[in-house]
C-alpha cells in the first residue's frame, strides 16, 4: 500500500480502489465465479428483455423487466471495474467517476427494493382479488408505479454524490473495497460528516425497512386466503406461484442488510468477509432472479436451456 499517494491532499481527482485487502493472491481465482455470475446475469436478464411472448404482457412481467433492468445496472456499474482490479490491477478510478458508480449501484438498490414490493402486490392483487387482477393492476397503473419506483430511487439517492463531493478529503484517497461504497467514500473525509452519515442511514435502513414491512403484510394477507382455500392441491398450487418471489427477496436483502449493518456495527467483522459478502448482493441477485423467475414460468422456461432442465427436476412448479 505504500506505494500509493498517502500523503495530505484536498479533493482529489483520482481515488485508489484496494479490491478485498487479504485476499490479493486469490484474486484469480475469485474473478472466475464473479465472471461467470456477471455472465449469466447478462445472459439471463436480456433474454428476458427480448423475449417476444403476447401472453406475457401481464403486470408481473413487466415489473420482471423493471427488475431485469435494474440488475443489468447494479452489476455492470461495479462488475467491469472489479475484474479490471483483478486481472490487470488497475486500481485508480477518477472522482468524478467514483460518484457516478455510486449514484448507480445506490440508485438500482433501491429501486429493486421497490420491485419486490411492486410484484409483492400483484401476487396479493392476483391471489385476494383475482376477479379484479386486470382492473385494478391496468397498463396506466402499471406505468405509474414503475415511474414511482424510478423516481423514488433517483430522487432518494441524488444526495450522496452532492454531499460527498463538498467534503475535504486531506488523509488519503485508498478505498478498501472493490467499487465506491458510500459508507467507505466518507470514512476518508477529514471533515465533519455527521449529515452524510445521518443519511445513509435513514435510506440504508428506513427505505428496505419500509418496503420489508409491505412485503410482509402483503404475504400475511396472501398466507390467509391461501389457507381459506378448501383443498390442500388447491394452497400448494395457490402457494407455488409465491415461492420465487421469496427466494429473490431472501438472496437480495439477506446481504444487504447484513453489509449495512457491519458497516456501522461490525467492527471486529474482518475486511476481506465485508467487502466479500458487500459483493454478494451486487452479483448474486441478478444471476438469479432470472433463474427463478424462469423456472416459474412456462412461457420464460423455454428460452432458458438450463431453467428448463432445472425445472425438468423440479418436483413442484407453478406458473404465474
Amino acid at each position: 500500500m505504500s506505494h500509493y499517494n498517502t500523503t495530505n491532499f484536498t479533493n482529489p481527482s483520482t481515488f485508489i480502489l484496494l479490491g478485498i485487502p487479504g485476499l490479493e493472491a486469490a484474486y484469480v481465482w475469485i474473478s472466475i465465479p464473479f465472471c461467470a455470475m456477471y455472465i449469466i446475469a447478462l445472459l439471463g436478464n436480456f433474454t428476458i428483455l427480448f423475449i417476444r411472448e403476447p401472453s406475457l404482457h401481464v403486470p408481473m412481467y413487466y415489473f420482471l423487466c423493471m427488475l431485469a433492468v435494474t440488475d443489468l445496472v447494479l452489476s455492470t456499474s461495479t462488475l467491469p471495474k472489479m475484474l479490471s482490479i483483478f486481472w490487470f490491477n488497475s486500481r485508480e478510478i477518477d472522482f468524478s467517476a467514483c460518484l457516478t458508480q455510486m449514484y448507480f449501484l445506490r440508485c438500482s438498490s433501491v429501486m429493486e427494493s421497490g420491485n419486490f414490493v411492486a410484484m409483492a402486490f400483484d401476487r396479493y392483487v392476483a391471489i385476494c382479488h383475482p376477479l379484479r387482477h386486470s382492473t385494478i393492476l391496468t397498463n396506466r397503473v402499471v406505468s405509474k408505479i414503475g415511474l414511482a419506483i424510478v423516481l423514488r430511487g433517483g430522487m432518494l439517492v441524488l444526495p450522496y454524490p452532492f454531499l460527498t463531493r463538498r467534503w475535504t478529503y486531506c488523509r488519503t484517497n485508498i478505498i478498501p473495497h472493490t467499487y465506491c461504497e458510500h459508507m467507505a467514500v466518507v470514512n476518508l473525509a477529514c471533515t465533519e460528516t455527521h449529515v452524510s452519515n445521518y443519511y445513509g442511514l435513514f435510506v440504508a435502513f428506513l427505505v428496505p425497512g419500509l418496503d420489508l414491512f409491505f412485503i410482509t403484510v402483503s404475504y400475511i394477507l396472501i398466507l390467509r386466503a391461501i389457507f381459506s382455500l378448501p383443498t390442500k392441491d388447491a394452497r400448494l398450487k395457490t402457494f407455488g406461484t409465491c415461492v420465487s418471489h421469496l427466494w429473490a427477496i431472501l438472496a437480495f436483502y439477506i446481504p444487504v442488510i447484513f453489509s449495512s449493518l457491519t458497516y456501522r456495527f461490525g467492527h471486529n467483522v474482518a475486511l476481506w468477509f465485508h467487502v466479500l459478502i458487500a459483493n454478494v448482493y451486487l452479483l448474486v441477485p441478478p444471476m438469479l432472479n432470472p433463474i427463478i423467475y424462469g423456472m416459474r414460468t412456462k412461457q420464460i422456461r423455454k428460452f432458458f436451456p438450463l431453467v428448463l432442465w432445472l425445472s425438468d427436476r423440479t418436483p413442484c412448479r407453478a406458473d404465474w
